[in-house]
């Protein structure tokens, strides 16, 4: 008998169990969030704020199916978590790109967002645990959760990997590394389970989201080239062949042992609330220690390039953009599109480069310039009529120009 209400809990479980391939399908639905929202904004030309709302759209259709619904099912909850991931990546690039809030801003911000969840989520239920999710309350707890990391990967992925130049790379290197220890730390130093299985979904974000740039952006840009179209097929194929499997096979709805369950029973409360507030410290002293020491460098090369004296302004540092937007705008008044395009990857890859440096000098005129380079970069990537490409090339070195005088 007392099994019973352990098995009815298990069977009316609203998420999967935590498998391999649970995180297999969450490191590739993260990357699809980042790729997805860049391929429906620049490749299809929506636009920021017309993505935001188509995707916002889904995602709310879908969140009905999955709340409505009233088991695991496969395709519901991870279209869910495919869904939520772009609209989290978006609503983090609105605020960045659209609003001019900064990264460390939003980081901050949703940092707060995702502890308050949590300690209203515990106060209410008295557990965090993923296992727990079979009652609706539980279940608007674990979504706002959950799109509060993407949200807050999104932040922390962008502020490290681009604004302090740490590249997309160097960034999935450093998380697995993060996500390594904390594996180790849960096997062998008994790290709680349900504290360690958060940290590391926060992390998958960012980890995500650097393979997801790493593998579409291009070779110049120190990616692989293979773009946001291809990338996204390809991680959305993979989503859907593991999706069918899990369907098919069941593995993930599987009830969890009693042994492990009595392990996580048995857990202190004191111990663990000690190991939070001592992985809180050290991802602190390591996430404030990284940014100081990031920043500092920036600061360092932005003395030795002679802008100390005019710390504050852009003057005589976009010489070099306003050149190759003229040199596009001539490709394409003389309806030379591909050399246009060319010339499109090259003031990508040079102002992705100069992003750190330019950003400590100014970061909302940063911003502002940002916003125009993006719109061309669109406009002539996706084949636009010439007199928008000349459009979106104007009002871009009407800012350039205005920044460098």
């Amino acid at each position: 008998m007392p099994e019973q209400p352990h098995k009815m809990k298990s069977l009316l479980s609203k998420v999967p169990e935590v498998t391999i391939y649970f995180w297999i399908i969450k490191v590739l639905c993260t990357t699809v969030g980042e790729t997805f929202a860049d391929f429906l904004n620049f490749n299809l030309g929506f636009g920021l704020t017309n993505t935001t709302i188509i995707m916002g759209v889904a995602f709310f259709i879908v969140f009905v199916l999955q709340f409505r619904a009233t088991k695991y099912v496969p395709g519901i909850y991870w279209l869910t978590v495919v869904l939520i991931s772009v609209f989290g990546t978006l609503v983090t690039d609105n605020l960045t790109d659209a609003m001019g809030v900064p990264l460390e801003q939003s980081t901050i911000v949703f940092s707060i967002l995702l502890g308050l969840t949590f300690l209203v989520w515990y106060a209410s239920e008295k557990t965090l645990s993923i296992h727990s999710i079979y009652t609706r309350k539980r279940e608007v707890y674990y979504w706002l959760t959950i799109l509060f990391t993407f949200a807050l990967g999104t932040a922390v992925g962008d502020l490290y990997s681009e604004q302090l130049g740490l590249g997309y790379f160097n960034t999935g290197i450093t998380v697995v590394i993060i996500i390594a220890i904390m594996y180790l730390a849960w096997k062998w130093l008994r790290l709680d389970a349900v504290l360690a299985f958060w940290v590391v979904y926060i992390l998958t974000r960012p980890l995500g989201a650097s393979l997801g740039d790493y593998l579409s952006q291009t070779k110049m840009n120190g990616g692989l080239g293979l773009g946001t179209t291809i990338t996204s097929v390809i991680f959305l194929i993979a989503i859907l062949a593991v999706t069918i499997f899990l369907a098919i096979t069941k593995i993930d709805t599987a009830p969890k042992s009693d042994t492990v369950e009595s392990g996580h029973a048995k857990e202190s409360k004191r111990n663990v609330l000690v190991q939070t507030v001592a992985a809180l410290c050290i991802f602190l002293a390591v996430g404030i220690g990284g940014y100081v020491q990031l920043s500092n460098k920036i600061a360092s090369q932005v003395d030795s390039s002679g802008s100390a004296s005019n710390s504050a302004s852009l003057a005589g540092q976009l010489t070099d953009f306003v050149n190759i937007e003229k040199d596009m705008l001539n490709a394409v008044n003389a309806k030379d599109f591909a050399a246009a395009k060319k010339g499109a990857d090259n003031l990508e890859h040079q102002w992705d480069t100069a992003e750190p440096k330019l950003r400590k000098i100014d970061s909302s005129t940063w911003t502002r310039i940002d916003g125009t380079i993006d719109a061309v970069l669109t406009a002539v990537r996706n084949g636009k009529p010439a007199s928008q490409c000349v459009s979106s090339l104007n009002d871009s070195l009407s800012i350039l120009s205005e920044a460098n005088q």
